[in-house]
């Protein structure tokens, strides 16, 4: 990809910020994703292209098109497609192999999808990618900027990650991550997810006739624990329900609302956005969804499409959060105390933690990684039943409390390079300090208490980017910020650790 500079990151920003994201396909066109599952595109037991889900797909894709949407398709596939191709039976268990077989099938597989396209005259562009090619900024950006730049050509991008290329450490995981990290990417206002179901249901509706189907959606979290998801998936698919809400947790925190539906009927995409938009004209009394003005629909309300609608944040992560939370692999943890935890819970706090707020520091790291941002709590948790006793548990747990003379320990080198993070005895006095060098007694800093009869646990609540890397974060760590650059011998920012986005709220410590 061709390198795009002077790109902030809100450059992708392809309609006014006047009016929330959720309501700008009443009135103007929308911008969505669409990810297919394997299960949709080939049969699970002889391999071949399900050509009529596939046709039908193509059909809707341009219809959307016509009616001035912009559609990015994320499709899996490559591996089916190559296991057809070589006559192979069954999906292998070897990484190598996989991956050979992707290198097959992806060829095909786009051949396929171009060839249904070509009928309609729409062009297509291939774009693979893994978490690696988007974990660096420039390359990220540069990713989005591509999309941009594609959907304004009216072309569609077809999506599948890198298999042939991909480990562990730097795959997705499922194509399901990479539709919703997709979404956040382009900024767009839906995400349909397409499998062999129509919707999220309490249980396996294809083994338990009694599963009851779940609608709406507003609290993913609540959610896991009302359906079981552990039974649906194939054998040549990566994912299943779970990942799906895996999925739908990334998509809604960007602002995206994300819709679970069949791939056997994909044109009920159509009716599922008119219900919605039917549904943001309707009194704010009204449960009933109307007409929409100048609709050829004469009914005063809409049936209601089969799908599970995944409502967005109110206040959804910028740009930059995204990416941290989503794309990068932490290479580390700093735990932090209670009143951090409370201060990057308010939206003001611009996601920034200030030395003082830390308590430990875990792995080593350079400055600009992604990092864990973790709380320390009693091994068991506490019950959330009880907000109030929950948080008094927690912060007597955590047990802080104001002194004036803490003692600085020696830490480890100051250098930015992972390699150099090896401790080093000498390190505050080559400094001009000693190792029993105490704090001016008016300054605000924290202690530990330590209790021997409590075991504790780091949960993680968020990510975010280090500013320095881990050995400089363990020196200053607990103090006052005018400290860092007496100890660091420099000061490039006063914030240990920027653009945090948290997952878990202060009230489920």
């Amino acid at each position: 990809m061709t390198s795009q500079q002077g790109n902030s990151d809100d450059d992708f920003v392809s309609h006014g910020e006047e009016q929330p994201r959720r309501l700008r396909c009443v009135s103007t066109p929308c911008t969505i994703v669409i990810k297919l599952g394997t299960s949709s595109i080939v049969h699970e037991k002889t391999h071949q292209p399900l050509l009529s889900t596939l046709a039908s797909v193509v059909e809707t894709v341009v219809r959307l098109r016509s009616k001035g949407h912009k559609v990015i398709l994320v499709s899996s596939g490559a591996i089916g497609v190559g296991l057809k191709r070589m006559d192979i039976e069954h999906k292998p268990k070897s990484l190598s192999k996989k991956q050979a077989l992707a290198a097959i099938g992806q060829g095909r597989l786009i051949a396929l999808w171009d060839n249904l396209f070509g009928q309609f005259e729409q062009p297509i562009a291939q774009v693979l990618l893994t978490r690696g090619d988007i974990s660096d900024r420039t390359r990220y950006l540069n990713a989005v900027n591509t999309f941009k730049e594609l959907l304004h050509m009216g072309v569609v991008p077809i999506v599948n990650e890198n298999d042939t290329i991909s480990v562990s450490e730097i795959k997705f995981g499922d194509n399901d991550t990479l539709s919703a990290i997709t979404s956040a990417m382009v900024h767009a206002d839906y995400l349909f997810l397409l499998t062999d179901v129509d919707g999220l249901y309490t249980t396996n509706p294809r083994k338990d006739p009694t599963a009851k189907p779940i609608q709406v959606v507003s609290s993913i979290a609540a959610t896991r624990t009302q359906v079981s998801i552990s039974t649906l998936g194939s054998s040549l698919g990566t994912g299943g329900m779970e990942t799906k809400l895996i999925a739908a947790e990334i998509a809604t925190e960007t602002g995206v609302t994300a819709i679970i539906t069949s791939s056997k009927q994909p044109d009920n995409i159509f009716g599922i956005i008119e219900y919605h938009n039917s549904l943001k004209f309707a009194s704010p009394s009204s449960t009933s969804p109307v007409r929409i003005p100048g609709s050829l629909n004469s009914s005063p309300t809409f049936v209601r499409p089969p799908h599970t609608v995944f409502e967005p944040s109110s206040s959804p992560l910028r740009d930059v959060k995204s990416w941290t939370s989503h794309t990068l692999f932490p290479s580390g943890t700093v735990v932090i105390d209670a009143g951090a935890h409370q201060v990057l819970s308010r939206r003001e706090s611009g996601g920034r933690l200030l030395p003082a707020g830390v308590l430990e520091v875990i792995g080593a790291f350079a400055s600009g990684q992604a990092v864990r941002i973790a709380i320390r709590r009693p091994t068991g948790g506490v019950q959330s039943e009880d907000p109030e006793a929950a948080r008094a548990a927690y912060l007597d747990g955590m047990a802080m409390t104001r002194a004036g003379t803490p003692t600085l320990v020696a830490a480890a080198s100051t250098t930015s390079s992972i390699s150099s993070l090896d401790p080093l005895s000498n390190s505050m006095s080559s400094m001009g300090l000693s190792e029993t060098t105490h704090v001016p007694e008016n300054e605000d800093v924290l202690v530990v208490k330590e209790d021997v009869s409590i075991t504790w646990e780091e949960v993680e609540v968020g990510r975010g980017l280090a500013n320095y890397n881990s050995a400089q974060i363990t020196k200053v760590k607990g103090l006052n910020s005018s400290y860092i650059s007496q100890l660091l011998e420099y000061n490039d920012s006063d914030y240990v650790v920027e653009s945090i986005s948290l997952r878990i709220k202060s009230h489920e410590t």
